[in-house]
C-alpha cells in the first residue's frame, strides 16, 4: 500500500474508514470497481477503538460480577472485587492497543487502496490527501462520522475534560468522576467506571435518564446505577460553571450545589466531523450533510454521505445499512431503504439493558396513530428464572389498533439486547399480533416473552373495558 505511487484515478473514493466506510468500500470493490479509501486516524473507526467496542469491554466485568451474585451456588464462589488492571488489559486487547494493522489485509485482499491522511473535497469528484490529488469517475462517499460535542458552559475551556475517547481508553481508574449527560454514553460509562471502584456522580439536567426512551427505562437504569453500582444520580439540574484547581474539577450546578472530582467526563452529545472536509468547494455549508433516500446529496448526485455524518440516525448498524444502500445505487442496483421509517433498533448496554426499536408511547401520541400498550415484566417466563434473577425489567409493545402491527418495542432487563431483533423483524415484516401468536417460542427460554405479550394482547382485546 504505497501512497505516493498509487494511481490518482478511481471509480469511487471513500473518505472515512469507519464501519460504514469500510462496508461501502468492500461492497464496491467486490462489485468490480476500483476503490480508494481515505483515513486520517485508524481503519475501523470510532466504534471499534473509542466507543461501542471498548465501552462494552469495560462494562462486561462488572455486569458479569453482578449476575454471578444473583445466582445461588455461584454467589458463594465470588469474593473480592474486580481486577481493574486485568479488565483494562482485556479492553486493550479488544481495541488492539489502538493499532489498526490487523484491519489492513481485509482492504488488501479486495484491492482497496488506502490513503493515510485527511481527505478534503476540491470540487466535483476530486479529493485531496496531503499532496496527492485523487479523482473519482463515479462517486465520492463521505463517511467521517461524529465527534464529542462540548456545550458552552462557563469555564469549560480552562478545564481538563474527558470525552468518550478519553474515558474508554484510560489506563488508570481515577478516584472520582463527574459525568455530565444522562444519555446512553453517560449511563454506560458511569456504570463501567463505578464497577471499577470509582466514585461516580452522574448529572442530567432533564427529569430522568435516557430521555429518548420510555420513561420506565430511564427510571430502572437510574435505580440500578444507584443501588447496584453506587453511582450518585442527580436529575433536573445542569452544570452552570466549571473550574479546576489542585487536581480537582469543581462543577457548579444550576440549583446551587457544588461537586468535586478528579475527572469530568462530557457525555453531552455529538457533532459532525466536517472540519477541513472542503464542503464549501462544492457549495455546501459545514454541518450534517443532508441526503436523499439513496444517501446521495441532492444537487450533487455523485456525492454520498453515510453513517453519522448525515445526521439521520447516529448508530453504527444504521451506518452499515446506509453503506449497503449507497453502494448498491453506485453499482447500478438501486434498493429502496425501508428500515428508517420503522425506526432503528437501539441498545443502551447498562444493567438493566435498554433495547428498543420504533416509537415510544410519547412518539405514538405525537404521531396521532390509534394505539394500545401491551406490557409484561421481563421476568414473566420460566427461562427468566435462570438469567437476571431478581432484576427489574419491562417488555412493552406499542400496537397500532387499526391493523394489530407493532410500531414500537422496548425491552429492559438482563441481556435484552439479544431479544429485540425479533421485534425488529416483526415490524419490518408488518406481522400483526394475531399472526405472531402462531410463532411458537421454545420452553424454557426467555423468548417465551412473546407468548406472554401475545396472551396480554388477547386479554386486553377481550376485556369489556376495551
Amino acid at each position: 500500500m504505497t501512497e505516493q505511487s498509487a494511481p490518482t484515478e478511481f471509480d469511487v473514493i471513500v473518505i472515512g474508514a469507519g464501519p460504514a466506510g469500510e462496508v461501502a468500500a468492500g461492497r464496491l470493490a467486490n462489485g468490480g470497481l476500483k476503490v480508494a479509501i481515505v483515513e486520517k486516524h485508524l481503519v475501523a473507526g470510532e466504534c471499534s477503538y473509542y466507543a461501542c467496542m471498548p465501552s462494552k469491554a469495560l462494562l462486561r466485568p462488572g455486569e458479569l460480577l453482578e449476575e454471578a451474585k444473583r445466582v445461588p451456588g455461584v454467589n458463594e464462589a465470588v469474593s473480592g472485587s474486580l481486577d481493574v488492571a486485568a479488565a483494562l488489559a482485556r479492553r486493550d486487547e479488544v481495541i488492539h492497543d489502538l493499532d489498526d494493522s490487523a484491519q489492513l489485509p481485509w482492504l488488501e485482499d479486495r484491492g482497496i487502496e488506502l490513503f493515510r491522511g485527511a481527505g478534503a473535497l476540491e470540487g466535483e469528484r476530486t479529493v485531496r490527501v496531503g499532496d496527492q490529488l485523487l479523482t473519482a469517475a463515479k462517486a465520492v462517499i463521505v463517511s467521517t462520522g461524529t465527534g464529542a460535542a462540548v456545550p458552552p458552559i462557563e469555564g469549560i475551556k480552562e478545564v481538563d475534560i474527558w470525552n468518550n475517547r478519553d474515558a474508554t481508553i484510560a489506563k488508570v481508574a481515577p478516584k472520582s468522576m463527574i459525568v455530565l449527560g444522562g444519555g446512553p454514553v453517560g449511563c454506560e460509562l458511569s456504570q463501567a467506571w463505578a464497577s471499577f471502584g470509582v466514585d461516580v456522580t452522574l448529572v442530567e439536567p432533564e427529569a430522568r435518564l435516557l430521555m429518548r426512551e420510555e420513561s420506565f427505562a430511564g427510571e430502572q437504569v437510574a435505580s440500578s446505577l444507584q443501588k447496584n453500582y453506587g453511582v450518585t444520580v442527580i436529575l433536573g439540574s445542569g452544570a452552570s460553571r466549571v473550574s479546576q484547581a489542585d487536581g480537582l474539577v469543581t462543577v457548579e450546578l444550576s440549583d446551587g450545589r457544588k461537586l468535586e472530582a478528579e475527572k469530568l467526563l462530557m457525555a453531552t452529545g455529538r457533532k459532525p466531523m466536517v472540519e477541513g472536509l472542503g464542503l464549501d468547494s462544492i457549495g455546501l455549508e459545514d454541518g450534517y450533510i443532508k441526503v436523499a433516500e439513496n444517501m446521495s446529496v441532492v444537487g450533487h448526485e455523485w456525492l454520498y454521505a453515510i453513517g453519522d455524518i448525515n445526521g439521520r440516525i447516529l448508530l453504527t448498524h444504521m451506518g452499515k445499512y446506509q453503506a449497503w444502500i449507497a453502494s448498491e445505487c453506485i453499482l447500478g442496483n438501486p434498493v429502496a431503504g425501508i428500515a428508517e421509517p420503522y425506526g432503528a433498533p437501539r441498545v443502551t448496554f447498562t444493567d438493566p439493558q435498554v433495547a428498543a426499536v420504533g416509537i415510544t408511547e410519547t412518539g405514538a401520541r405525537q404521531s396521532g396513530i390509534e394505539y394500545e400498550i401491551v406490557e409484561v415484566p421481563t421476568s414473566a417466563t420460566a427461562g427468566a428464572s435462570f438469567y437476571g434473577k431478581g432484576t427489574d425489567g419491562t417488555c412493552r409493545l406499542i400496537i397500532d389498533t387499526t391493523d394489530g402491527t407493532i410500531k414500537g418495542a422496548t425491552f429492559t432487563g438482563f441481556e435484552t439486547a439479544e431479544m429485540i431483533h425479533a421485534a425488529t423483524i416483526a415490524m419490518v415484516g408488518e406481522v400483526p399480533m394475531d399472526r405472531l401468536r402462531h410463532a411458537v417460542a421454545s420452553f424454557p427460554t426467555r423468548s417465551e416473552i412473546w407468548l406472554r405479550l401475545s396472551e396480554k394482547y388477547e386479554s386486553q382485546r377481550q376485556s369489556p373495558l376495551k
